[in-house]
């Protein structure tokens, strides 16, 4: 029987240490490791390949957010939201809790995701299937809007990043068309803005420039005896944690959004519905940390869903293993349940395997994780500049991403500088294509009227109940900064 084969077991926990290590390098993805382990298992039996696989899936989200903690670069899209709240409780000197933390909600998150891949997939994908492309664009535009309250100032700012974030995302090839958009002439911006690079300098390098204008901050001494959280925090935090891991589950499942966007979305409700969270958001909440760590790892079993039970990636890397499949002569869709059971068995138990294993494997290493950022600042700023021209290279071996990182930096330095957030360029950037193509695609199925187009989300629940979302969230932000107006007293 697969499911207790040895070389499954040591496979998943090979897989899921590479990784987490994967995952916290910028600039180095697990959609780039899963392509490559396709082609490396080959001529392996299926079931090995999977287990491989899923370990790498398993560790490679969770381990973006170690250096998003430690360093303040998120290793993976997915650790962006981690970044808000868990790097400055590394500023504060928490950053084995922080981690600690991150890991236990992670896995708590990741069985939800699992339970909801077992008991509930055929439900869940039928639902996602109902969405047409007016819906993704809701979707992407309440992802824009969660992006302008991400800016700890002023909510016209994070509207500046955020909007200058989704131009940005329009350089290069029309989709749709295929003609080129704001290049003027260069031929390096015919392919777009790889979005990596971007994220690498504005979050890595701008920070190493910033703390080198204020004179390299002193190393901060890292707390390590209370690396596992106590029972009464993750106790008092499982609502949050079960509430954003569904949310993970509910994204993963609409194909082509992923663990980034979950992520963003549990972070925000967990700003909006969280009354008394540990410290206010921004500034080192645990809430801030818990909500994207359960939800992007939730995204994963909820990426699975529409696979195996429709044949439709949910997101890059099921789309890579659905091609493993192919290649071992299997169809993922409904009849992959009935004629070969035991694959999905198979990537269930890789999945809880991973998922323990990958606690074990923090916890048990969290030491040497948290000894980097105790390292002086005067050598560890440099060594991110490095490491950040190292990935950002890796990608695709261009001295081009090594560019756009370096300017991405400085522009970063100079947003910091004068008060404007960079996290909402950078999912800026993410979100704009999701934003754009549904639209245009909705607009076509509406032939191109405004009027019809807004009918056909008035006559549909789903995109009915998004834009109702989206309206309340636009008045809440007017309200909160009508309120942050008034002269205190008044």
């Amino acid at each position: 029987m697969p499911l207790l084969d040895w070389k499954m077991f040591v496979l998943t926990i090979i897989g899921t240490l590479a990784g987490m290590w994967v995952g916290a390098i910028p600039g180095l993805s697990v959609t780039m490791a899963t392509s490559l382990l396709v082609s490396f298992t080959f001529s392996w039996d299926i079931y090995s390949a999977l287990a491989l696989i899923c370990g790498v899936f398993m560790g490679g989200v969770y381990g973006g957010c170690i250096t998003a903690i430690l360093i303040n670069v998120p290793g993976a899209p997915a650790a962006v939201a981690t970044v808000f709240d868990g790097y400055p409780l590394a500023q504060r000197g928490e950053a084995g809790k922080a981690i600690g933390l991150a890991v236990t909600v992670s896995f708590i998150g990741g069985m939800v995701g699992i339970l909801v891949l077992v008991f509930a997939a055929p439900l869940v994908a039928r639902f996602a299937l109902k969405f047409a492309p007016r819906d993704y664009f809701l979707l992407g535009a309440m992802g824009i809007l969660l992006v302008t309250s991400m800016g700890q100032g002023s909510t016209l700012k994070g509207i500046v990043a955020g909007t200058l974030g989704v131009l940005l995302s329009m350089i290069g090839l029309d989709p749709q068309t295929g003609e080129l958009r704001y290049t003027f002439g260069s031929v390096y911006l015919m392919q777009g803005i790889n979005f990596i690079p971007a994220m690498i300098g504005l979050f890595g390098v701008s920070e190493a420039l910033y703390q080198a204008r204020e004179g390299m901050l002193p190393a901060i001494k890292q707390r390590l005896d209370r690396v596992i959280p106590d029972f009464k925090t993750v106790l008092r935090h499982i609502p949050l944690v079960i509430r954003s891991a569904l949310i993970g589950v509910w994204i993963g499942a609409l194909p082509g959004t992923g663990g980034d966007v979950a992520a963003l979305i549990a972070y925000d409700s967990a700003k909006r519905t969280v009354k008394k969270p540990s410290v206010p958001f921004g500034q080192g909440a645990y809430e801030g940390v818990i909500a994207p760590e359960s939800a992007n790892v939730g995204a994963i079993g909820g990426a699975f869903i529409p696979m195996l039970t429709l044949g439709i990636p949910g997101d890059a890397v099921t789309a890579i293993i659905i091609g493993a499949l192919y290649i071992h002569g299997l169809r993922p869709g409904p009849l992959l349940m009935v004629q070969t059971p035991q694959v999905f068995w198979v990537i269930v138990s890789c999945l809880v395997l991973a998922n323990v294993a990958k606690v074990l494997l923090v916890l048990s290493s969290i030491k040497v994780f948290i000894r980097i950022i105790e390292v002086p600042r005067h050598i560890l700023m440099p060594m991110i500049v490095m490491l950040s021209v190292v990935g950002t290279y890796a990608i695709q071996n261009s001295l081009v991403d090594v560019y756009w990182m370096l300017g991405f930096g400085v522009l970063g330095y100079f947003m910091r500088l004068y008060g404007y957030a960079v996290a909402p360029m950078v999912l800026g950037i993410i979100l704009g294509p999701i934003l754009e193509q549904n639209f245009r695609r909705a607009m076509q199925m509406a032939e191109n009227s405004p009027m019809a187009f807004l009918a056909d989300i008035a006559s549909n629940p789903v995109s009915l109940v998004l834009a109702a979302f989206i309206l309340v969230m636009i008045l809440s932000q007017l309200g909160l900064s009508r309120l942050a107006s008034r002269p205190r007293g008044s």
